[in-house]
C-alpha cells in the first residue's frame, strides 16, 4: 500500500507530465492525444514508471519509440516544473497504456455473445 506522501508525489507528476504531454504532443505528431494514465514511483523516488495512453493507437509504437528515445528530454522538462517543489526529479520509464484497448476487446466480444444467444 502506498504512503500518503508517495500518492501526493504520483499524482504531482502525473499533473505536470500530462501537461508537458499535452504541449509536445502537437510536435510529435498533428492532431494526437497524449494523456498520462498513471504514474508510479517508488518508494525512494528515484523511478517514476509513466503509462501513456495514445490517440489514435494506430501512433502508439512510433510514439512509445519517440518519447523513450527522449526520456531524458521530457526529464530536463519535468524538472523545470517540479524543481521548486520535489529535491529529486526521478528517472523516467515510459509504458504504453493498453487498458483501453482491452475494454474494447471485451465490449466487442460481449456484442458478439449477445447477437447468438445460447439456448
Amino acid at each position: 500500500m502506498e504512503s500518503t506522501r508517495l500518492q501526493k508525489v504520483n499524482q504531482l507528476l502525473q499533473e505536470d507530465l500530462a501537461e508537458i504531454f499535452r504541449q509536445e504532443a502537437g510536435k510529435i505528431q498533428k492532431g494526437m492525444l497524449i494523456s498520462v494514465t498513471e504514474v508510479r514511483t517508488t518508494p525512494d523516488l528515484s523511478i517514476a514508471k509513466v503509462f501513456l495512453s495514445v490517440f489514435p493507437t494506430q501512433y502508439r509504437d512510433d510514439v512509445m519509440k519517440n518519447v523513450s528515445d527522449s526520456t531524458g528530454y521530457y526529464r530536463r522538462l519535468l524538472g523545470q516544473q517540479i524543481g521548486s517543489r520535489m529535491r529529486i526529479v526521478p528517472e523516467l520509464h515510459f509504458y504504453a497504456d493498453i487498458s483501453l484497448d482491452r475494454v474494447d476487446e471485451i465490449e466487442k466480444a460481449l456484442k458478439g455473445k449477445g447477437e447468438n444467444p445460447v439456448l
